[in-house]
C-alpha cells in the first residue's frame, strides 16, 4: 500500500513538473502563474484571431435561407455543399476556360514573386554589405516609403504603365510587384546580420560578387526571402488587377470571382464558397512555410 502511494506521489510530481517546464521553459525568469495567465491571454486572443475564419467557413456551408437571417449565426446549422457545386458549375460554363484564369493568375504570382525577391536581394547587398557615398540617405529613403499605401501610388503607378504602354498586359500588374519596398526593406535588415567575414573570405577565394550573393547570402537568409514570397504571393493572388487588365482572357482568377459579387443575392452563397476558395491557397503556402516565417519573425539569424 505504501508503495502505490509513494508511485502515485511521484507521479503528480512529475506531473506538476513537466507541467511547469511546459508552461515556464527553462530560459525564462516568469512564475508558474504568470506563465499559466500568459497562456490564457494566448488562447483568447487566438480565439478571437480564429473567429474569421470560423465565420468564413460556416458561410461557405450555409444555404441561402441561413445566409440572411438576422442577427447573423456563427455556426451553420444544416450544413450544405451546393455553394462550392454551383461555384464549379459557374468556372465550367463561363466563357473564358476556369484554366486560362489560373494560368494568367499563376504566371502573375510566379513572374512577380520572383522577379520581387531577385531584384530586391541585388539591391539590399550592396546596401548591407558595402559603404558607398548616399547609402545611409537611400536606407532611409526605403524606410520612408513604407508609410505610403498602394493606393497612394495608384495614381503615379497607372501612369508609369500606360506612358509604357503596358495597360492591358500581364506586365502592368508584375512589374509594380518588383518594385516593392517592403521587400527592399526586410532582405537588406537580415543581409546585414550575415557575418562580414564570410564575405571577405569568399573575396579572398576570388568569388564574384554575384557568387557572394547566390552561394552565401541566400542561403543565409532564407527565411527573410521564404516570408517575402508569401507576402508577395498573397498580395498578387488577391490582386484583381482591374484597373490594368480589362481583356476578359487575360483576367487572373480573382478579377473572374470578383463579378460572382454583382450576380445578384442568389449567388450570396457562391460568393461566399469563392472567399473560401481564394483564401485558402494562400493559408495553405503559409502553413508550408510556416516555420521560416516564424523565425524571420522572431528576426533570428547568423549574427556577428
Amino acid at each position: 500500500m505504501a508503495r502505490v502511494k509513494k508511485e502515485r506521489q511521484r507521479s503528480l510530481r512529475f506531473a506538476h513538473t513537466a507541467f511547469g517546464h511546459f508552461l515556464v521553459g527553462k530560459h525564462t525568469n516568469r512564475s508558474l502563474s504568470g506563465s499559466i495567465t500568459l497562456l490564457v491571454c494566448l488562447t483568447v486572443f487566438a480565439l478571437i484571431s480564429l473567429f474569421p475564419v470560423v465565420f468564413m467557413v460556416s458561410n461557405s456551408l450555409k444555404p441561402i435561407n441561413e445566409l440572411f437571417i438576422y442577427p447573423p449565426r456563427l455556426f451553420v446549422i444544416q450544413p450544405t455543399t451546393t455553394n462550392f457545386s454551383e461555384l464549379f458549375s459557374i468556372l465550367a460554363e463561363s466563357l473564358v476556360p476556369f484554366l486560362r484564369y489560373l494560368f494568367n493568375t499563376l504566371f502573375i504570382v510566379t513572374l512577380g514573386c520572383v522577379g520581387h525577391i531577385v531584384l530586391a536581394s541585388m539591391a539590399a547587398f550592396p546596401l548591407a554589405k558595402f559603404k558607398f557615398p548616399g547609402s545611409e540617405t537611400i536606407s532611409k529613403i526605403i524606410v520612408y516609403s513604407l508609410m505610403f499605401t498602394s493606393s497612394v501610388t495608384a495614381v503615379p503607378t497607372y501612369m508609369i504603365m500606360s506612358r509604357l504602354h503596358l495597360i492591358d498586359t500581364y506586365w502592368a500588374v508584375i512589374f509594380p510587384a518588383f518594385s516593392m519596398s517592403l521587400g527592399l526593406f526586410l532582405m537588406k535588415n537580415f543581409m546585414e546580420q550575415v557575418p562580414t567575414a564570410l564575405i571577405d573570405a569568399a573575396s579572398i577565394d576570388g568569388s564574384s560578387y554575384f557568387g557572394m550573393l547566390w552561394k552565401i547570402i541566400m542561403p543565409a537568409v532564407k527565411p527573410a526571402w521564404v516570408t517575402l514570397f508569401i507576402v508577395c504571393f498573397q498580395g498578387l493572388w488577391g490582386n484583381s488587377a482591374s484597373s490594368y487588365i480589362y481583356t476578359e482572357s487575360r483576367k487572373p482568377l480573382a478579377a473572374m470571382l470578383a463579378n460572382l459579387s454583382g450576380s445578384g443575392v442568389a449567388r450570396t452563397g457562391v460568393v461566399a464558397a469563392s472567399a473560401l476558395f481564394m483564401f485558402a491557397v494562400p493559408l495553405i503556402a503559409f502553413i508550408i512555410s510556416q516555420s521560416n516565417v516564424m523565425e524571420t519573425m522572431a528576426t533570428s539569424g547568423i549574427k556577428e
